[in-house]
């Protein structure tokens, strides 16, 4: 049995019988950062919302984390805090190795693209991203998702914050992951294009994967105008609600 619970944003928990892996950890205080936008979307600081209460209980029992980019609303003060206080152990992407060790945590395993390894009794494999359309994505540098397999578990596709790319197709198509974690907000500076996923790119996600979606980022960062209002109106009218999760702060989703 698989119990994924959903903190904010990009933050998540996958809860085993014997393992607790924390994903992309921003766990601080609500406003505690800048506007990502000024006039695009309603200028507000970050986060918009609070961590839900029902956090810091399975937060404790954090065994592992898996960082997938660099981004203060995927890895904050707080998280990394958090990380080096429990002395957790991470994996993430070979190009963020060095920085994350700088910044003292516990890094015992690095990933190239494509790079299949063992994990937790099961493997794990780098994904290629890319964070954004167009110029944009240099800009905002590297990012890795996740294809996890743990023993007699669903298999699970991090697909991190990246645009529909030939490597996200491959996956979803190749791979068929049971279960997708979807970056859905919509994204967007006040200059150039989306950052991750927009309407268009997140119907042809959802239809071409074999499994189930769980969409996240969403509602808790300023330059995210996506809802999940929105998102399930958008789903149902496209014959695909059955296919998602949307999950609000805090809930979480038995898999079994």
């Amino acid at each position: 049995m698989l119990k994924i619970h959903h903190l904010r944003n990009a933050s998540m928990i996958l809860e085993t019988e014997k393992d607790v892996i924390l994903i992309d950890p921003m766990l601080g205080e609500q406003g505690i950062m800048p506007t990502f936008t000024l006039f695009r979307h309603k200028a507000r600081k970050n986060p918009t919302v609070p961590l839900p209460n029902n956090s810091n209980l399975i937060l404790e029992k954090v065994t592992h984390c898996l960082i997938t980019h660099q981004h203060p609303d995927h890895i904050d003060s707080k998280g990394i805090k958090f990380l080096t206080r429990k002395n957790v152990p991470i994996t993430c992407s070979i190009k963020d190795e060095k920085a994350l060790k700088k910044r003292g945590l516990n890094v015992v395993q690095a990933l190239k693209d494509w790079d299949n390894q063992p994990f937790l009794g099961g493997t794990i494999e780098g994904i290629p991203a890319r964070h954004g359309y167009g110029f944009v994505a240099k800009l905002m540098g590297s990012v890795t998702g996740f294809y996890i397999k743990l023993p007699n578990q669903k298999s699970i596709y991090l697909s991190s914050d990246t645009v529909y790319t030939d490597a996200v197709d491959t996956v979803l198509k190749t791979y068929n992951p049971e279960i997708s974690v979807l970056a859905c907000g919509a994204a967007q500076f006040d200059l150039f294009k989306q950052l991750i996923m927009n309407v268009d790119d997140i119907l042809t996600f959802v239809k071409n994967t074999s499994g189930k979606v769980i969409a996240n980022h969403m509602e808790s960062i300023n330059h995210c105008p996506l809802t999940r209002e929105e998102l399930r109106r958008i789903l149902k009218s496209n014959g695909l609600i059955d296919r998602a999760f949307i999950p609000e702060d805090g809930e979480s989703i038995t898999v079994n």
